[in-house]
């Protein structure tokens, strides 16, 4: 599992002209990516890395401040663009695996306390957000 994690004042997704999910303040947006052998012991750890990684300001933690989280499906995060001017996508999972694993992602932030808004699992967003620093973290879980 592979995740973009941004410091942000605010950011929201759209679809189809409507504002799905929002954050305002300073929060955190996370790009998620979830390949074939992910399961419930990835979600754990990027859930519990996302919470508890100190990127705010004054180096505190989504967790220690009731920071607001964004969550946005990102299958392209497993694009492959080593070779040729087209990228492949065989490392991301199909749907069918990734959904649920992204809305497991989701609950997990819940569970450990975060206020969580969303995108629309595949559908096409459009992602707004003015950056806090900029502060970005690329987060891969651990094999298992």
């Amino acid at each position: 599992m592979r995740a973009v994690v941004q410091r942000v004042q605010g950011a929201s997704v759209t679809v189809a002209g409507e504002v799905v999910g929002a954050i305002e303040g300073p929060g955190l947006l996370v790009y998620l990516g979830v390949t074939h052998d992910d399961g419930p012991a990835h979600v754990s750890w990027i859930a519990r890395k996302v919470w508890d990684l100190r990127l705010l300001r004054e180096e505190r933690s989504a967790s220690d401040v009731g920071a607001p989280v964004l969550v946005v499906s990102q299958f392209t995060l497993y694009g492959d663009a080593r070779k040729g001017r087209r990228p492949t996508w065989q490392a991301a999972a199909p749907g069918p695996v990734s959904e649920p694993l992204y809305e497991a992602m989701c609950a997990e932030l819940e569970r450990l306390g975060a206020t969580v808004a969303r995108g629309v699992f595949g559908a096409d967003m459009a992602v707004a957000s003015v950056n806090d620093g900029p502060i970005t973290m690329i987060l891969e879980s651990p094999a298992s």
